[in-house]
């Protein structure tokens, strides 16, 4: 007997489940695709536990009859497909017929629909991918999908999900990629009873994107056109000017499907390469119309991935669209040659002079004058009388005048500096950079940004470590609408920004409020507004390092952003306060990435420059 058998269908059911639904956000994936492909305009779609619990997706579609609603929890059932030929011009969602079984065979599945011209709905059980039973009841039209216990047959996938508020980011981010395609459908999601987004069909894809992701983001587009033989591309791309560190609102689609694509970001990159600085990344919604037959969406199991017939034409026709956009909207050089309306400028023939002569303009003046006479008494200047002290203080290098060059007392001299003003004789601040202060071998040189670095480091590992953190109160609260994705991130790293000393407060379903910010950071409302998406940076990475690297790096995450957008040091008792700090701290020598903070200039080396 041979080595070789086929696998049972339950098993290769299994995995194909472990390639096509890999989270909760992957089953809302699925269902919402295929409502939206069974022509529903209206999908509600409702999450307990952030999917654990139930996924219900609900749609006013075209139904299913009793046979079909048992047919499509087998493997590739479809009715999208019918020949070899149809692979090629594919512009629907899903239509492998993998879906279904792939959640059927890790979850318990209980589906009611009714077509409109049945009386009655049809409902079907499908527990670990075993039939329980068909039964006619009461439904509306359309279908209606609950997907109970995710994983409950596969502990060790239950196990690996995230928290429920990574996990709801990631059934956000699902719902919003489909939401953004369909500006006619209206969509609806809940968790565990709350709503979170209740969208109405919109008039068009930027009424759908202000409705989903805010005003605020859509004031920061502007419209992108296109239209070549290989490719049709619309939608938007941000300003320049509002491009950030964080990566978020950049959407491909293709044909109406989203798909991601680093190669074609970094034509998006290129074509911005003159306009941001490096480390930024500007917000894009690209809508590209191919021809089906130049696209393949059947690479990848979920169908994110996809290959063009000529990437490299479409890369060029992207970045050569976005400059142009650019560059119409007056964010870079343009020469625009469009004469129509402009004022004519006279041109001068070689007579103009003879008709209208030029004379040159008279000059009045006294050749008399004299600027050093004067006809008034001259002024007279009330100098100190030297006495005989005060010359032989000059001929002994003084200045002659109230020895060693100080004016004496009675002149008021000295008013004309205010004792609160005048520099340490200690200490020295230099451009907000440097501070210099005097030690027994010569002068200690300390770099400002990276003391406070190291200061700010020492204090958050600490605080990490169930030391709560200084907060200082902002004068006036400043609310920041960041999205419901970053909204839900912050909530679940809420204990940790507080034990920071970050006061920082939900409102509402997309919008935060910050109150308070860790010692040594500035409380501007710009600078807040800022340190916002960098603190969203830093909470989106998911380093799976053991606790004291992940701290540690946090902890450095966190100083550095501290350092970069904290307040200047305003007097040089500030920069005592951070001179004494930093000569607290267990190494004031380097920064946590080995930086050097500061350096002495020996004697030698100072008389050597001499």
């Amino acid at each position: 007997m041979g080595a070789l058998k086929i696998l049972p269908g339950n098993i290769a059911n299994m995995i194909a489940a472990g390639e096509v639904v890999q989270r909760p956000a992957s089953v809302v994936k699925e269902l919402m695709e295929n409502a939206v492909d069974a022509g529903a305009t209206s999908v509600t779609v409702a999450v307990t536990d952030a999917g654990r619990t139930l996924i219900q997706v609900i749609d006013n579609g075209s139904g299913m009859s009793p046979d079909d609603a048992l047919l499509c929890f087998e493997r590739h059932a479809t009715s999208k497909i019918a020949t070899a030929e149809d692979l090629e011009k594919i512009l629907t969602y899903g239509f492998r017929g993998e879906a279904l079984a792939s959640i059927a065979a890790v979850a318990e599945v209980t589906l009611k629909t009714r077509r409109p011209k049945d009386e009655v709905g049809t409902q079907v059980r499908i527990t670990s991918f075993n039939h329980i039973e068909t039964s006619q009841v009461a439904a509306p039209v359309g279908s209606n999908f609950a997907v109970r216990n995710l994983f409950y047959n596969t502990p060790a996938r239950r196990k690996f999900l995230k928290s429920d508020n990574v996990e709801l980011k990631h059934i956000v981010e699902e719902f919003s990629r489909i939401a953004l395609t369909r500006p006619d459908i209206a969509f609806s999601l809940s968790h565990n009873g709350r709503d979170l987004y209740v969208l109405k069909p919109a008039k068009s894809l930027k009424f759908r994107a202000q409705d989903l992701l805010g005003a605020n983001v859509v004031g920061e587009l502007v419209d992108i056109e296109a239209q070549t033989s290989l490719v049709r591309i619309t939608g938007f791309v941000g300003r320049p000017d509002t491009a950030k560190k964080t990566l978020g609102n950049q959407f491909f689609f293709v044909n109406g499907r989203y798909f991601r694509s680093p190669y074609l970001h970094k034509a998006v990159m290129k074509a911005y390469e003159d306009f941001i600085p490096e480390g930024f990344t500007p917000s894009y919604f690209l809508y590209l119309d191919v021809d089906p037959h130049s696209v393949d969406v059947n690479i990848h199991p979920t169908k994110t991935e996809i290959k063009f017939e000529d990437d490299s034409l479409v890369f060029q026709v992207l970045y050569a669209s976005i400059k142009e956009t650019l560059g119409k909207h007056a964010f870079g050089a343009s020469i625009d040659f469009n004469t129509e309306g402009a004022v004519q400028m006279p041109v001068l023939g070689p007579n103009f002079d003879q008709y209208h002569p030029t004379t040159s303009p008279a000059v009045d003046f006294d050749p008399n004058y004299n600027p050093f006479e004067s006809s008034g008494p001259a002024p007279s200047f009330d100098f100190p009388q030297q006495t005989e002290a005060d010359r032989q203080a000059e001929r002994n290098g003084g200045s002659g005048y109230g020895g060693g060059g100080i004016l004496p007392k009675t002149q008021n001299y000295g008013k004309l500096f205010e004792e609160s003003v005048l520099p340490s004789t200690r200490l020295l601040l230099i451009q907000d950079k440097f501070i210099l202060t005097p030690v027994k071998s010569g002068v200690m040189v300390i770099r400002v940004r990276r003391a406070q670095e190291r200061i700010l480091y020492d204090r958050f590992l600490r605080a990490m470590n169930a030391e709560h953190h200084v907060t200082q109160t902002a004068l006036f609260p400043v609310q920041v609408q960041v999205g419901v994705e970053n909204r839900l991130l912050f909530d679940a790293n809420a204990e940790l920004l507080q034990r920071l000393g970050f006061d920082i407060t939900p409102f509402g379903t997309d919008t935060i409020v910050v109150s308070g910010v860790p010692e040594g950071y500035s409380c501007e409302a710009g600078k807040i507004e800022t340190m916002v998406y960098d603190l969203l940076l830093i909470l989106s990475d998911s380093s799976k390092s053991l606790k004291e690297m992940m701290d540690s790096s946090t902890a450095l995450k966190f100083a550095k952003l501290g350092a970069s957008t904290g307040r200047n040091i305003g007097s040089t008792q500030e920069a005592q306060a951070l001179v004494d700090a930093l000569l607290n701290c267990e190494n004031a020598e380097f920064t946590p990435s080995g930086q050097r903070i500061l350096s002495i200039l020996t004697l030698d080396e100072l008389e050597k420059r001499f």
